[in-house]
Order: structure tokens, then sequence, then C-alpha cells
């Protein structure tokens, strides 16, 4: 087969290297626009699994390329005069003009011919050709040639950066932060020879453009970037790059994606199809693997479109991942400012574990010693005493209302109602999960008046029945369990009058419907009933009907009251310009959009006993275009916290039909990091929660402070149990009557721990 590789980067020769070992009979040809010794940057960083994976594939290479690296296990944070250090991460470091000499070499001596300072301006390089790698980087000419096969999403950060070289060598990969008066600046820094290191420097945008770096020479940000990170470099001096043209420049990172990598008999490869960003150290890694499997797929398959489709469908999981976990960490380094606000240690915390891939769980088996420290550290916050324990098992106060842990069973509609009058059903399902060990449990959205509903079989609190179904339910939760019970209080609006999901999942009632209303006349959908524009009067009466069942709530001992301003329903719509088209004081901007939802809020603030906490739920983003935003999450959230708010729960979308959001384990947890940090007020994360490590992060990390969980506690009642077992976090309480049933889990998981430590 004749194989032509557009650049001669570690994608192009490892490519190369690989198909000559694979059969020495490929006609295997490099072009490359730079001459051999041009590369931009300084260091390549590799994890130890990255090495293993090269040694599988290439012993000889792997063999030369360890024989040149800098190993470390450690990661310095160096934040606010403090030094917080992470163990156990297994990486290297290569100069990578080193590692391109190795894959030159290596090419060369299996009959690779590679051509430098050649540009390939058109096709006739590679006519004739059975295969055509197009591995020519982030700017690739072959990817602009063929966009509309391609089709390529490039999307700039939010940062400016430049390669550095350190005139010394340090024990460890530093992630230092220094702060100016125009913003934060962070510096990635890790070891590739004895004597010299890599140093980026990043900076906002707007941090960069008030310092005047963009008019400074490279001699300039040279000295400029010493002066900063003074401290760290401790006499030792930077290295500029004015070898290279992308050397000299302060450059956006670009987050490539394709929706193809293949077309006809080219195929991308490394930056060309895919970059993710250098903070944790995955561009060459994805190249050289990308190279490994292209190999793979034309050892299986013996056409060339076949095994182009093999190797795309194969990567694409694994470098969406990547990717994915890349962004996470791009995103974070954004907004330092936004962590600035995080005591070191969990500053450190919320830094190891930003890609979101490496969790409580992992990090405490790189380094139990840093994990300690953070739990420790948070066991003193909370007021639970400094010795280590889960984060999820810290107590949280609110107000008068103490938690004995994090996890929350999260409001979810139950539609088993009768005339809005809870019956057996509820008292056994909020009874039970009050006994499975969640330190708050939710009622289900509570609705205010009978035209309030969404089904005829939603629960309410509009007269004396009702308040009596609920005072027993409360009584027995707190003469029962060690559980606080919180009631939500919401308002169908536009949503209302439509059958239980079972039977229909938002499709309107066939009869006995009941008129809606809304802020604007605007159906939920094309089969939904179309609402009344509320008038002055409408929202004086909802009001009023909010009041009297915050009241009646109060009165049925509930600990805590949460007013639902999320998912589409009355309140929420208010708030999406999607759904509110007044032009009266109701409307148009944030500040008229919130106008109501904040008055029926002050009035319950007023009705609420001032020692019981408040929560508001809403929709953070409206994943529509047009929609709310994540920006004005943040001033939403302010909005509340002035009315006397306590804690925002964070949920999103489910506001138009429009919506299209991007799910994955905790996406929604992101925006309540941003809101909590931003608007300085405690957050409830929800969303795609599911194990117990995932809440000992985001716990830990400072992102939110309770989490909820709604269909884990669908299908395990007892989940926080079950979680502290796992855990053998011994004071958790359980009811008497358990006891014997803990004791036998205990055992189960130590007998499984100990077969999976023999295995």
């Amino acid at each position: 087969m004749r194989i032509v590789c557009i650049g001669a980067g570690p994608a192009g020769l490892y490519f190369s290297i690989l198909m000559k070992l694979a059969d020495a009979r490929h006609e295997v040809t490099v072009l490359e626009r730079d001459r051999p010794d041009d590369t931009f940057g300084f260091g390549v960083v590799f994890s130890d699994a990255t090495l293993d994976n090269l040694r599988d594939s290439d012993p000889e290479t792997h063999r030369d390329i360890l024989a040149s690296f800098r190993h470390w296990d450690d990661i310095d944070i160096h934040y606010r005069g403090e030094v917080i250090v992470s163990g156990g991460h297994g990486m290297c470091g290569i100069h990578r003009r080193r590692l391109l000499n190795i894959l030159q070499a290596r090419a060369a001596g299996l009959g690779v011919r590679i051509e430098y300072e050649t540009d390939v301006t058109d096709d006739s390089r590679f006519a004739g050709a059975d295969l055509v790698v197009a591995a020519d980087g982030i700017n690739s000419a072959i990817r602009s040639r063929y966009a509309g096969y391609f089709k390529p999403d490039l999307e700039p950060g939010k940062c400016r950066f430049m390669w550095f070289g350190a005139s010394r060598s340090y024990e460890a990969f530093v992630k230092a932060f220094e702060r100016t008066e125009h913003g934060w600046f962070e510096a990635h820094v890790y070891p590739h020879e004895d004597t010299m290191s890599t140093f980026i420097v990043e900076c906002h945008e707007q941090t960069y453009l008030a310092h005047g770096l963009d008019s400074m020479s490279l001699e300039e940000s040279l000295a400029f970037s010493e002066r900063v990170f003074a401290k760290l470099l401790d006499g030792a001096k930077l290295i500029g790059n004015a070898r290279h043209p992308r050397g000299s420049q302060w450059l956006n990172f670009v987050r490539v994606l394709n929706q193809r990598w293949a077309h006809g008999n080219i195929v991308l490869m490394g930056d060309a199809a895919h970059t993710a960003h250098f903070s944790i150290g995955s561009g060459t890694k994805l190249a050289m693997e990308d190279a490994i499997a292209l190999e793979h797929a034309f050892r299986r398959h013996e056409s060339v479109p076949e095994a182009l489709a093999a190797y795309e469908s194969e990567r694409r999981t694994e470098v969406a991942r990547l990717q994915s976990a890349a962004r996470n960490s791009m995103q974070w380094s954004e907004n330092v400012e936004r962590y600035s606000v995080l005591e070191p240690v969990q500053f450190a915390y919320s830094l190891m574990t930003r890609s979101q891939r490496v969790g409580h769980d992992n990090l405490k088996l790189r380094d139990a010693r840093f994990v300690e420290l953070i739990e420790a550290w948070l066991s003193r916050k909370s007021g639970a005493g400094g010795e280590p324990r889960p984060p999820m098992f810290t107590p949280f106060r609110l107000r008068g209302m103490e938690l004995a842990n994090r996890v929350v069973v999260s409001p979810m509609a139950m539609y088993s109602a009768s005339d809005g009058l809870p019956g057996e059903f509820h008292l056994v399902h909020l009874g039970t999960r009050a006994h499975g060990g969640a330190a708050l449990v939710f009622t289900e959205m509570v609705c205010v008046a009978p035209d309030a509903r969404i089904t005829p079989g939603c629960a309410g609190l509009w007269n004396a029945a009702q308040a009596a179904a609920w005072t027993r339910i409360v009584d027995y939760v707190h003469r029962g369990t060690a559980a606080k019970i919180g009631i939500q209080l919401g308002h169908a609006g536009p949503k209302g009058a439509t059958r239980v999901p079972w039977e229909g999942e938002n499709e309107p009632l066939e009869e006995g419907g009941w008129p809606l209303v809304a802020p604007s006349a605007l159906a939920w959908s094309a089969m939904n009933a179309l609402p009344r524009s509320m008038t002055r009067r409408d929202m004086n009466r909802v009001r009023g009907e909010f009041v009297r069942a915050a009241k009646r709530a109060a009165a049925c001992g509930f600990d805590m009251l949460e007013l639902h301003c999320a998912h589409g329903y009355l309140l929420s719509a208010f708030i999406s310009p999607l759904t509110n088209r007044r032009t009266d004081g109701y409307g148009g901007n944030l500040e008229g959009r919130l106008r109501f939802p904040l008055d029926v809020f002050r009035a319950l603030r007023d009705a609420w006993p001032e020692n019981r906490p408040m929560s508001v739920r809403i929709s953070a983003v409206d994943w529509a275009e047009g929609g709310t935003t994540p920006e004005e999450a943040v001033q939403i959230a302010r909005a509340f916290k002035h009315a006397g708010a306590d804690l925002i729960d964070v949920s999103s979308g489910q506001t138009s039909t429009a919506a299209r959001p991007v799910y994955g384990r905790m996406y929604q947890t992101p925006l309540a990091d941003r809101i909590r940090n931003e608007a300085r007020i405690a957050t409830m994360a929800v969303g795609a929660i599911t194990e117990p490590d995932q809440v000992n992060s985001i716990v830990a990390a400072g992102r939110a402070d309770l989490c909820a969980l709604a269909r884990p506690h669908l299908t395990d009642p007892y989940w926080t149990l079950h979680a502290a077992a796992q855990l053998r976090y011994t004071d958790q309480a359980w009811p008497n009557q358990y006891l014997s049933g803990r004791a036998q889990l205990e055992r189960n998981l130590e007998r499984a721990a100990q077969i999976a430590l023999n295995a």
C-alpha cells in the first residue's frame, strides 16, 4: 500500500513507523512543511499508562523514549503563599524535539521517506496514494481544503497562553497561581530535561489585554512573566522559542472537533482531527494513540474505507471523553477568579478534580494523605471536629436546620394524590426514604391551588384536609427517623391540566381540565391548551395562594420550604425570555421577568418562620437559543439571595420544547458550581449524580453544598445507608430495626473487597 502522511509530528511519524512494522512492503512517505528541528513548544507529557500503550506497540521506540524521560509522581499547587502537594500521578516529560528525533530516526531506519520543507499546496503531492493521513496539526491545510466533508468546528478558548522554557528542572508538575492588579496568571510547569522545564503562562483574555501583552515583543513577554512568577522561578530565567512562528505569540487555545474524520482515502489524525487543552497534557497522547488505533484498524480490515470507518468509530468515544475532560479543565483555568474564594486546600482539591475524570476515590488511591487533608479540613469547617470523614457525611447548617450529611432526596412528582390529598402511598414513599439515611427528604412539588396542578394526581396544600395529611407524614419523619423534611411549593402554569405521565407525557386531559394562566398567552406545546396571560389581579390571587400554602406548611412542621421556579412551570415561565413576552413591568429584561417570582418569594419569606430555611429551584440554562443563560443564572441567584433565600437548587431546562440539553455525568453540577462561587450562596447540585464518589467530589471541591438524587432514590431508598457501608463510615445512623442487615451488608462488602484484592 502506498501511504502519504502530511505532517511529521508525533501522529504522522508514529503511524508511519507502525505501518512499516506491520508490513515492510508498505511505501510510506511523510511530507513536512517545516525543517527537521523546528517544533512548537518545549516539553511533552505522558502518563505511565500511555507509556505502557507505546511499549506494547513498538518496544524499540518505547525504550528510546523512556531513556530520555524525566519521571515524577507529584503535582505541586502554589496558591496564596502555600504549596499543596498531591502525589501518585505517575507522569513523564520529554523535550518535544527529542521525541521527534527518536521518531524520525526510527522511521528512517524502517525505510520511511521523510521530505522536509515541503508545503502541500495541492493534491498532486498525494495523487495515486492508497491512503492519505492528514496529521498536519491544529491549522490543518487538508482539513480546510475539504472542510465541506469534514465539517470542522473550531471553538477558541477565553484565555491566552505562551510556551516558554525555564532554565531549571522542577521535581514535580507545578501549577502556580499569581494575582495581579488585572487578574490571575496560571503557570503550568513540568520538567523535561535534567536542567530544563516547560513553563506555560496562561491568563484570561481580559487580563492579557489589560496588561498590554498584545503589544509586547517576545523579550518583553519573557521579562513580564519572569516578574509575575519571580518567586517560583527563584532566579531561573525563562526562554522563548523565536525559531517557530507560534513560539513568540500569545495564543488562544482552539478546541477542534470534526463531524467526520475521513473522506474517501483521506483521514484526519491528531490535532487535525481533535484537540484537548494542554492543562491535562493530552495532545501528543491523543495523536500517538490515534496512530495505534488506525494501524490496528488496518490489521482487521482489508479495504481502506472499512479501516477508516472502524478507526473513526472506535476512537470517537474515547476522544470525546477526553475532550470533555479537557474542556472542563480549560474552563476551570478560564475562571480562576471564581475559585479564588476557596481556601488553599479546597482550591487545590477543586483543581485536581476539575476534569471530572478524577474523583475522590481515585485521588485516595493515588495519595491518601492528600485526601485526608481535605477531609479533615472540611470536617473542621462543618463543625464535625476535624477527624477525616467522607465529605458527604459532614454536617451542614441552614439557619436553624442542621443536616447530618449532604445527601438530599430530590423533589419527585408521584402523581398519586386524590384531589390534592396525599395518602398512604406518600406516607410510605417519603417515610421509607427518610429511613434511608439521606439528611433531607423533599416532597414532590405541592400545588397551591386546584388549578395550580400539573395533573389530577398532583398533591396540594390548599385545604385543611391536605394539611392534616401532610402533618401526619411530617410527624412520622420527625418521630421515627433522623431526617429533616422539606416541602416544595409550586404552580404548574402553562404546563397544567395534563395526564399523568404513564398515560401520556405532557398530553392534555381529554376531559376534566381547567383554565390555565401564564405570563404570556403561549401554549407549552402545539398540543397543549392555550393559557390566559395573567393580569395583576391574577398575580395577587396566586401570590395569596402561595402564602396560605406556606402558612399551612409551617403549621405542618416542615423544616424547610422550597419555591419552584424551574422547568417551565408558572414562576419559571416568568423568568425565561422564551415564555415571557410581556411588555409591562413584569416582562422585558431580566429585572422585569424576575419581578413577580421575587414578589412571591418575599411574601413567602415573610410568612415562613425566620429560623427555618428557604430555597429556590431554578432552571439555570434553558438549553435553547434566546433562553436563559448561565450568566443570567448567577444574576437570578443573587436576586433571590438578596430577597432572603438560603440556597439555590440548581436544575436546568424543561422550559421549552426547543431545548437541546447536553446530558452526561453530573451535567448540571458546573451550573451549581458557578452560582455557588460567583453569587456566594449555598447551592444544591442535581442531575445525573448517582455514586457516593460523585457526592464526595462535589462537596469537597466546593462545587455545591448539597447533592440531590432523584432516580437513584427511586430504585434504592436506602442509598445513603448503602454508601456509608461501602465507605466504611460507621457513624451514620441506622434504624435500630435494620442493624442486623447493616452488619451483614458490611460483612459482604468486606468479603467482596478481599476477593477483589486477591484476584
